[in-house]
């Protein structure tokens, strides 16, 4: 006899089989996975990706879907890309694990993206395994740097100059010039990193870069994620309303010491947080009224003290 019960979860499993994505992934996605359909000699075959196809399916269905069924294939696959991202974490120490935050809007021209890759590629040198939100900009340098690992720094420039060509992801040719230097400087000894990015921002490549990507749906999940996995610490470099929000999230998490001790806030750009967003001296003042506590800031203009602090702090 079949009852309401059966029909119910038959409807679920025929639903699951609709979605273009896989609902009980066993792994974290790799960029062949996640850009599989797509070729650099083929710009237009990007649309047609599995990354895109998914993008477009979750656009179909809604940002905030009204479909049950859509909400709970989508919540499915980001608990088991979690559980994926639980079990590759248990090869680092948990101090070992930091997060690089900043604007998506970085420019491959920029000093700053130098930085954050030559800062990036030290860690990633000494066993860290850096984490960003996956995509553009800031988030892309540090996936870089891992990327070059155990190149020379000459190395590393001569990679971001064939990226500048093509300086942010609005311009053209951004996305091929990625595969490029993938091709190359390809990877000899095995360096990983991590990329945590959303098809809420799916109109933003995700970082072929990063070796593993935890592609999620739910954005808030997505932060709340990258602040808590990276016990190490966190390098700030400038960005806009994205980074202030996780500025001062990260800070809530180490005034009460949620996870047992305070991680190190380090900002990258001494005149930009102090002077054209001064969030710096706000939260010493903040700090200094009691009103957080526990809070370890440190800011810096350079690549060999950013590396030192978090070294310090492991």
């Amino acid at each position: 006899m079949i009852t309401k019960i059966d029909f119910e979860f038959d409807r679920v499993a025929n639903y699951m089989e609709f979605v273009p994505y896989d609902v009980t992934r066993k792994g974290l996605y790799t960029c062949s996975e996640l850009y599989e359909g797509y070729s650099p000699d083929q710009p237009n075959s990007y649309a047609s990706c599995y990354d895109q196809q998914v993008y477009q399916h979750f656009l179909d269905t809604g940002k905030l879907t009204d479909y049950p069924l859509e909400s709970l294939a989508r919540s499915q696959h980001d608990f088991f890309i979690r559980k994926a991202m639980n079990a590759f974490l248990e090869r680092y120490e948990k101090k070992k694990v930091v997060g690089v935050m900043g604007g998506h809007g970085l420019s491959r021209a920029d000093e700053m993206y130098r930085k954050v890759a030559l800062i990036s590629k030290r860690l990633t040198e000494q066993e860290y395994l850096m984490v960003t939100g996956g995509g553009p900009g800031a988030m892309e340098a540090t996936h870089l740097g891992a990327w070059m690992a155990g190149r020379t720094d000459a190395e590393v420039d001569k990679a971001i100059s064939l990226l500048a060509q093509s300086p942010t992801f609005r311009d053209e040719g951004w996305f091929e010039s990625t595969f490029k230097v993938m091709q190359a400087f390809p990877q000899t000894k095995g360096y990983d990193s991590l990329g945590v990015p959303t098809w809420l921002y799916g109109h933003e490549p995700s970082t072929p870069f990063a070796t593993q990507i935890a592609k999620l749906f739910e954005n808030s999940v997505r932060e709340d994620t990258i602040l808590t996995i990276t016990y190490g610490g966190l390098i700030f470099s400038p960005g806009s309303a994205g980074t202030m929000q996780e500025i001062f999230q990260e800070a809530v998490q180490d005034h009460y010491q949620s996870f047992g001790f305070s991680s190190p806030l380090v900002f990258l750009g001494t005149e930009f947080w102090t002077s054209q967003v001064p969030v710096y001296p706000f939260l010493e003042m903040l700090q200094d009224k009691g009103c957080y506590k526990n809070l370890l800031l440190s800011i810096s203009d350079h690549v060999d003290e950013v590396v030192k602090i978090l070294n310090d702090f492991k």
